[in-house]
């Protein structure tokens, strides 16, 4: 069984149409893309699951229908995170 580390990121503005894996990795690319998140102060989510099936999504490509529930579940709590820092 592959326990090394994985990491995806999305990125979704108003307008697309779904949102879009900016990046994807595992080992020390996930390392990377975790500490690029850390230093831009973007939120991270933990969910292993979802990010296997992010993982298997090209760099670039929106993410598949069947993940749009609970991305934008993700998304929804991002952006309540983002609400309450600002208040």
């Amino acid at each position: 069984m592959n326990k090394r580390k994985k990491a995806a990121a999305l990125r979704y503005e108003q307008g697309y149409e779904a949102p879009i894996v900016t990046a994807a990795g595992m080992g020390c690319v996930a390392d990377k893309i975790i500490e690029s998140a850390e230093k831009a102060n973007v939120p991270i989510v933990y969910d292993k699951e979802l990010t296997d099936l992010l993982s298997s999504v090209d760099v670039g490509d929106s993410i598949p229908f069947e993940l749009y529930d609970v991305v934008a579940k993700v998304i929804a709590y991002v952006m309540d995170i983002d609400k309450n820092i600002k208040k």
